[in-house]
């Protein structure tokens, strides 16, 4: 007699996104399905457009890379259910609707309406397991200020700032800056991949990256310049995470902006990261520390600053971060030892040991 076989996970693949960062989520996504053991897993592989239209796909990866997933002929308009009696998907097929259930959503979107706790939201309405960080976590890291605000109470360094809001009065606008100097980091307070953000070094330059920045959010956060050098630490698990390799991030530009994270034309990676024993454990002490300040669970990338006094201050966490082949979440556990595999066959473990 054959020995009984393993009820496969049907795992849900969420990529794209209504989001600025569509085309990384894309990347991304495309690499985590390509990983996900088929032996192990039912993959359901749902697009959200641009425009914020969800669909079924069944096609092949490559198109989900070259960004023509949307057009293939076999898309069907689908939606996760937030009915808890469904714990699924519900794709419209012609006047007919069917329903898919799911174990485990596993979503890959950077940015706004996928990474911010919406997505996630959705899932916890749904009594569905989902891959990260939940709804709180995700919303809290997303903001700038609110993330700062709460690690500094934590204890931990961060930059000093300033935060506008798009309704504020011209002539409130620049309140407080005169203390920041200069030159200063102009962000939205909810953007990732560097998004909006802008290097200012005079009133001119402060004054254009504002407008900039209020392009993709209502509050921009006005930060000052940390010197020193920025490091990443991959964060994997719950209450007692594991902690991979501190990497490091050389720049010859004014910021690791959008393009360098992306193509690394003149920036380099270093793994791991130029530093002592000593610093590299002080940097993972305080990475752990602001991952459970924040809530998160399951995996985010902590960056933070090195100063030439060996301070370290926080910068921002990442709670999807890039998970591409080359991206440096997967580098950085990697190092430490593990496939990349590994790395998405534990996180779905502890997303389906949260859910139970």
């Amino acid at each position: 007699m054959g020995g009984l076989q393993v009820k496969k996970l049907t795992i849900a693949v969420l990529f794209g996104g209504c989001s600025n960062e569509h085309e990384v989520s894309l990347q991304s996504a495309a690499s985590v399905i390509e990983q996900l053991d088929s032996e192990k897993y039912e993959l359901v592989l749902v697009g959200i457009t641009r425009e914020g239209e969800w669909l079924r796909y069944r096609g092949p990866i490559a198109d989900i890379r070259n960004n023509q997933w949307h057009s293939h002929s076999r898309c069907v308009p689908s939606f996760i259910s937030p009915s808890r009696s469904i714990s699924g998907l519900i794709e419209l097929v012609n006047t007919e609707y069917h329903i898919t259930p799911i174990d485990v959503v596993f979503p890959v979107m950077h940015g706004k309406n996928g990474e911010d706790g919406t997505v996630q939201g959705l899932l916890e309405l749904a009594g569905i397991p989902c891959v990260g960080c939940d709804m709180l976590s995700s919303a809290i890291c997303m903001d700038k200020e609110i993330a700062h605000t709460l690690v500094n109470a934590s204890g931990v360094n961060t930059p000093r700032s300033v935060t506008l809001f798009k309704s504020d009065h011209e002539e409130n606008r620049l309140r407080d800056l005169q203390d920041l100097g200069y030159p200063v980091y102009v962000k939205p307070a909810k953007s990732g991949s560097s998004v909006g953000i802008t290097k200012a070094h005079n009133i001119s330059q402060l004054l254009q990256g504002i407008e900039l920045a209020y392009e993709h959010d209502h509050k921009v956060v006005i930060e000052e310049e940390i010197i020193g050098f920025e490091v990443g630490c991959a964060v994997l698990g719950h209450h007692y995470p594991i902690i991979g390799v501190v990497d490091e991030i050389e720049i010859t530009g004014d910021f690791f902006d959008f393009t360098e994270k992306y193509s690394l034309q003149s920036s380099k990676i270093h793994l791991p990261a130029r530093v002592d024993a000593h610093t590299a454990g002080r940097i993972k002490e305080t990475a752990k520390l602001i991952y459970k300040t924040l809530g998160c669970k399951g995996f985010a990338r902590v960056d933070m600053f090195v100063t030439p006094d060996g301070s370290i201050v926080f910068n921002e966490v990442n709670t999807i971060p890039g998970f591409t082949a080359n991206s440096r979440y997967p580098k950085m556990l990697q190092t430490s030892g593990f496939t990349y595999p590994q790395i998405l066959d534990r996180l779905i473990q502890l997303a389906v040991a949260e859910g139970n």
